[in-house]
Order: C-alpha cells, then sequence, then structure tokens
C-alpha cells in the first residue's frame, strides 16, 4: 500500500492497516478508511481512478441502506478515493458473537424482521440475467471448475456434488423461473455471512454489501438469506439457524423458497469452499465440502407434525423448542395465527376485528395450512403446522395427506389445567394470537381430545 495514504491521515502514527486481496482498510481512532486497490479480476474492475471513484460512491450509497450510521462519505487521501465509516468494536460483529455462544434466537428474529423488511422494499431486478435460471446454473458450475483445480485430491466428492446441482437444478428449473417471474430477485446484500452482520446498540445491522458486480447483488432472496443459515450451520448451531429461517419465513410467507432454498445452501457451501481453498486453507475448504454434502443429501425422511391443544396449552412453545433444539436445517414451522392473518392481510401482530375467526375464516385458514404444508413436505422440508387442531376431522384431514405423501405424522399434544391456561393467555404481550379467556372456555367446550388410535406426543 502507498505510504502516502497513511500520510494524508490527521494522525499517521497511530494507524492500523487491514487488508483484503481487493481492498486496504486503515483504521484510526473512531473512523475506518477502505480504499479500493487497482486491481482488475473476472468480476471486478478497479483499475482506474474514475473506476475506484465510481465504486466507492456505490458502495457508500448501497450500504446505507442497511447502515447508515456506519457509512458517512466518500474522502480524499493523497488524491485516492475511500469511504470513510466509523469504526464499531471488532468483537461484535456476529462470527465473534456466535463463536463465543453469545448469539441469540431474539437478536436472529430482529434480524429476520428487518431483512425481511428491507428485501419488501428493495428493487425488483429488471436486468434479464440477474437471477435468470441460465445465470444460476453457470455460477454453481463455476465452482466446481475452480474447485477441482485448487483442490484435485477432492476430486471424486467434487464429481458427485457437480452431478447433484445438475440434478437439482433440473429438478428445480421451473421454479427457479417462477422465482424470477414472481419478484423474488431483489438489489439486496450479495455477501450477508456472519462476518458482514454486527452487532449495533444491540441490533443485528448488515454491512460491506457487494458494490463491484450487481448480478452477485442482485439475487433470490432465498439466496441471500442461505448464506447466513449456512454460516450458522458452519459455527455448529442448527438450532439457531432453524430458529432465523423459521423467523424469516414468518416475516415473509415465502415458503415457496424451501423449493430452491436446499440448491442454495448446497451453493453457498462450494463458494465458501472455493474461498478457503484460494487461501490455501485446504482444511477448511473440506469441511465445507463435508457440509455441502449434509445439506445435498439429508438423512432423514421428511414428516408432518401438528399441534393439538386449546390456546395457553403450549403448543408455540413446544414447537419452538423444537426448532431451537434441532440437530440439522430440515424443519419449518407454519403457525395458524400468522398466516391467518397474512390471509386476511394483516400483519402477525396486528390486531383484527374479529372478523377472522368466523367458522369460514376458519375452514379458510386450515385450507392454507393444508395447502402450505403440502408445499413445504414436496420440497423436501419437514413441517411442524402449529394450530389448535380441537377436532378429530381436521386432525385427520392432516393425517391424510402425510399418508398420500408418504411421510411419518405425529401430533404434538402439550396439556395444562384450565387455570394455567386462563394465566397464560391474560400474560401474553406481543404475540400473533389474539385468544381471551372467553375463546378458551369456548375452546374446552369444542375440544375433542385425542384418541387411542392417534399417534401422539403429549408433552
Amino acid at each position: 500500500m502507498p505510504h502516502s495514504y497513511i500520510q494524508a491521515m490527521p494522525d499517521p502514527d497511530h494507524v492500523q492497516v487491514m487488508e483484503t486481496h481487493i481492498s486496504w482498510v486503515l483504521l484510526a481512532g473512531e473512523f475506518a478508511y477502505k480504499l479500493k486497490k487497482p486491481v482488475t479480476l473476472p468480476f471486478l474492475d478497479y483499475g482506474t481512478i474514475e473506476k475506484r471513484r465510481a465504486c466507492c460512491a456505490a458502495e457508500l450509497h448501497l450500504n446505507r441502506r442497511f447502515a447508515p450510521e456506519l457509512y458517512l462519505e466518500v474522502v480524499e487521501l493523497a488524491g485516492e478515493p475511500a469511504v470513510k465509516m466509523r469504526r464499531f468494536a471488532e468483537e461484535q460483529r456476529l462470527d465473534h458473537v456466535c463463536a463465543r455462544g453469545a448469539l441469540t434466537s431474539a437478536q436472529l428474529s430482529q434480524l429476520a424482521r428487518s431483512l425481511a423488511a428491507f428485501q419488501n422494499a428493495a428493487a425488483v431486478t429488471s436486468a434479464p440475467t440477474f437471477g435468470s435460471p441460465e445465470t444460476i446454473l453457470a455460477d454453481a458450475l463455476e465452482n466446481f471448475t475452480e474447485l477441482v483445480r485448487l483442490l484435485p485430491a477432492e476430486h471424486n466428492r467434487l464429481t458427485a456434488l457437480e452431478n447433484w446441482t445438475q440434478r437439482a437444478f433440473a429438478a428445480r428449473h421451473s421454479d427457479f423461473v417462477a422465482r424470477r417471474a414472481t419478484g423474488r430477485v431483489r438489489d439486496g446484500h450479495g455477501d450477508l455471512h456472519l462476518g458482514n452482520l454486527v452487532l449495533l446498540d444491540g441490533q443485528i445491522t448488515p454491512f460491506d454489501c457487494i458494490e463491484f458486480n450487481d448480478s452477485f447483488r442482485c439475487i433470490d432472496v432465498a439466496s441471500e438469506i442461505a448464506f447466513t443459515l449456512l454460516d450458522l450451520l458452519d459455527h455448529g448451531e442448527a438450532g439457531l439457524a432453524t430458529w432465523l429461517l423459521d423467523a424469516w419465513l414468518t416475516a415473509t410467507g415465502d415458503f415457496a423458497s424451501l423449493t430452491v432454498m436446499r440448491f442454495y445452501l448446497v451453493y453457498r457451501a462450494l463458494v465458501r469452499a472455493k474461498v478457503a481453498a484460494i487461501r490455501g486453507d485446504g482444511a477448511e475448504a473440506a469441511g465445507y465440502l463435508d457440509l455441502a454434502q449434509r445439506l445435498a443429501v439429508p438423512n432423514l425422511a421428511p414428516t408432518l407434525t401438528i399441534t393439538s391443544g386449546p390456546s395457553g396449552c403450549g403448543k408455540t412453545y413446544a414447537s419452538s423448542r423444537r426448532l431451537a433444539s434441532a440437530d440439522f436445517l430440515d424443519t419449518v414451522r407454519i403457525r395458524s395465527d400468522v398466516e391467518r392473518k397474512r390471509l386476511f392481510g394483516l400483519a402477525p401482530e396486528a390486531a383484527s376485528d374479529g372478523s377472522i375467526y368466523t367458522p369460514e375464516a376458519t375452514r379458510r385458514t386450515y385450507e392454507r395450512l393444508a395447502g402450505l404444508a403440502e408445499e413445504v413436505l414436496q420440497s423436501g422440508w419437514s413441517v411442524i403446522v402449529d394450530a389448535a387442531f380441537l377436532k378429530r376431522i381436521e386432525r385427520d384431514r392432516f393425517r391424510r395427506l402425510a399418508a398420500r405423501l408418504g411421510v411419518s405424522f405425529e401430533i404434538l399434544a402439550p396439556t395444562a389445567p384450565p387455570d394455567v391456561l386462563a394465566r397464560r393467555i391474560t400474560m401474553r404481550r406481543n404475540d400473533a394470537s389474539e385468544a381471551t379467556v372467553a375463546v378458551l372456555e369456548q375452546q374446552l367446550n369444542w375440544l375433542e381430545p385425542l384418541e387411542p388410535d392417534e399417534p401422539s406426543q403429549p408433552i
């Protein structure tokens, strides 16, 4: 790095320098200054000062969508453009937070909500190649070209993964087409691993999005969150990954993303393997190949689980425990309280006028739950349907669905005394459920207890 950049700083004797393959970052006091190296690579062009200046301006603009408090302005250091940022504590970066076991499900729920809101407002990609099936396959296969060259000892495993990629892409081609046609390819972040997320004032905040290549940033929202999920899995946090996916699906309702999610998870694992191999870390690259194999060939067949019981019995708590204790990312949850409101155009925690709880509205809600459950199962994921299922006819419908699809079926049936149910309901805050004690009394009258032939798991 030219020494003149450091000398242009207010206090050049107290400057730390960090370096990546495309950037220098100068750390000075409460600020950081990011300069772009004058390099030209197949995927970026920083070859002239005009291009570096334009990319600095783009970096500032694009990242202020996520972190306006971090990205301050473009400045000049000895005639070279640099992005001036406010520094943050490195230990608050999410890869460090996760490594020390301090990352919480509540923090990930916040990330899911904020990411869903951002994606909902983000521009739908109009460029014909961004997010197209042809681009998706080309990007996936390029990984193998590099990996075979970098890791010749892994040839057999890479061949198997490449064959899986080709088969999975062919099987889901129409889904990739549908994702783009329905506007799920958005101008996003492009590099949303844990190292590009930071805790600021207790909120998880993305930073350092890709500015140098629009096609890397304008991607399916499923590919975006798949990177974060993959990184959580790599940190050994399958429960947190499952929780994040559940929270994101709750916020977006994008259950159709599950048709392509496994493909993107494997793709992201292979990208990480390639990056590790380029750095010369063969052991880390092999670890990512292990993860890619596990994701490509999950051990368990999909299962359909429903809950059963009146409000306050602990159905959502029981299903939440299932998710948080998962040892792999293969299960999602569908909550009736959330999907009922979504069906009628309401946000999960919005109050209704009560009209969404009529018998006809309830019939439509269970119809929606069944449709979503079938969609999830046919995408190769297990599903927990969190609903009251007070009546035998409702439970039998889902049991028949499981039989038709050839998946196992079980019922989670938490129980509690009526006074405990009432107390829990009155204590609820910030929850999608609108049940009251009066509703509970009706439910207890309508409840058809599980019969001996129903495959239940009392809790």
